[in-house]
């Protein structure tokens, strides 16, 4: 059997022979080599270095069927590429894992829809810009097609009750996944939408910032009925005091106490008030 890379003396204990470089290993001559590996793989101890011996060179003469399925997804870009192979290595280790000769099929065969599985899975579970249910990200797949298919067949836009019917899904369904789908991708807040005069205007100009107001005016709102709840006199501290903004000792002068006793009322009030605010968010 004649193979592209050097092969050493055969290892007596394995009865394997040694390939200097499995990754240079042409693809003709692997699949020669990968059936006598399996083959002798099956009767191996796990976890003993002649196991370890024959699954490292299954993995390294197989590579070129990662780079083959990675080579579907070579428009993601080179950055991209890199995790690409990683993941489909991860497809062929459990596709060898997994792969018995008595199943009378080429390994090719057996391992490249693992890999190319796993490279699925992969885009389905990272690429996401936001995080949503794996049905709805299942669903969106099946929602392009279906919309894909309805549009050329009608020549416009299909309805959601038309998608529901095609897709066999509730018409509920049908809107959680074109829902789903604005999650797919997101923009950059430096992104360009326009000129404008001062010059290139970018998504960040038209989106609102956090009002700080809108929080006073829930506390405030939340306050109301805690304070229709004080007695008069206490009611009538609280008006004095943040109403119109007198200091402790005008209020004691107003109500006939000391400022000190002023003190400790409404410290008592604020810290109620205080506790029941908390309780009620």
């Amino acid at each position: 059997m004649a193979v592209t890379t050097e092969v050493k003396a055969t290892r007596a204990d394995t009865r394997l022979p040694e390939v200097a470089d499995p990754s240079k290993v042409a693809p003709t001559d692997a699949r020669a080599l990968s059936r006598l590996f399996f083959d002798r793989l099956a009767t191996l101890e796990e976890g003993t270095p002649e196991h370890q011996y024959a699954r490292n060179t299954l993995i390294e003469m197989n590579m070129s069927l990662v780079r083959y399925a990675a080579g579907r997804f070579r428009s993601r870009g080179p950055q991209e590429m890199e995790d690409i192979v990683q993941v489909g290595m991860i497809g062929l280790i459990k596709a060898i894992d997994r792969f018995e000769l008595a199943r009378e099929v080429e390994f090719t065969s057996f391992a490249v829809p693992y890999i190319v599985g796993e490279i699925k899975r992969f885009f389905r579970d990272t690429s996401w810009a936001v995080h949503v249910p794996r049905r709805l990200q299942e669903a969106r797949v099946e929602l392009a097609k279906a919309t894909e298919e309805l549009g050329s067949r009608l020549g416009r836009k299909p309805t959601t009750k038309e998608l529901a019917e095609l897709m066999n899904l509730p018409e509920q369904e049908v809107v959680d996944a074109m829902v789903a789908s604005n999650g797919y991708t997101s923009a950059s807040l430096d992104a360009a939408v326009g000129a404008s005069e001062d010059g290139e205007s970018v998504l960040a100009d038209f989106i609102g910032a956090e009002d700080a107001g809108m929080e006073l005016v829930e506390d405030l709102h939340s306050l109301a009925p805690l304070l229709a709840e004080l007695d008069e006199r206490d009611r009538q501290i609280i008006h004095m005091r943040f109403v119109e903004e007198l200091t402790q000792a005008q209020i004691g002068e107003r109500l006939g106490i000391s400022q000190m006793h002023v003190s400790r009322l409404l410290s008592r009030l604020l810290t109620r008030l205080r506790q029941e605010l908390l309780t009620t968010r």
